[in-house]
């Protein structure tokens, strides 16, 4: 459960009377492990009612797939790539360099180096290669569902109105916590 209600906008695109059910962005994962990690950004784009894909593209095991799923993901509609990869990390930046879409990239928390070893995977892309690199763990995840709806928001007024209204629950909600202190 996400520490936020959903807005009071949620979003859900119609065309000729019906919802469409078109994915608009794609959630990336080296394995079903990290799952666990970008599942929150699965519940973030939920709760906003926006419609995404999900499925493991392994950059060491399954090269070939990833390199088609990043080729063809403008023609099957995709606007924006959020790839999570923990260890070597290397999903999110060979992802950006087969695709012109943005990518962003969260590192999943390891066991051996608690995911610093990811982040620096990530973050550190030569120049012409970019990813947007959000912070480790779930917090990453969350934070990239929201970078995600805020790039669409650009030329989506329904997504940029949601996002307003997220924001000022989240004010409304830190307001409020003021009454929770002893």
């Amino acid at each position: 459960m996400l520490p936020f209600p959903p807005p009071k906008t949620i979003i859900k695109k119609e065309e000729k009377g019906k919802i469409m059910t078109k994915p608009i962005i794609s959630i990336i994962m080296g394995s079903k492990s990290d799952w666990a990690t970008m599942q929150k950004t699965a519940e973030v784009l939920d709760r906003f009612g926006v419609v995404y894909e999900k499925k493991v593209v392994s950059a060491h095991r399954t090269p070939d797939l990833m390199f088609r799923h990043a080729e063809g993901a403008r023609s099957r509609g995709i606007k924006v790539i959020i790839a999570g990869a923990g260890g070597a990390a290397h999903l999110p930046g060979m992802v950006a360099a087969k695709t012109t879409l943005p990518v962003i990239g969260v590192p999943v928390k390891s066991r051996a180096l608690s995911g610093v070893d990811s982040l620096y995977s990530i973050v550190q892309m030569p120049g012409g290669v970019p990813v947007a690199t959000m912070a480790i763990g779930e917090a990453g995840a969350t934070n990239a569902a929201l970078f995600a709806l805020r790039l669409l928001s650009v030329e989506d007024q329904a997504i940029a109105t949601a996002l307003a209204d997220f924001a000022e629950e989240q004010g409304k909600i830190a307001e409020e916590s003021t009454n929770e202190l002893i």
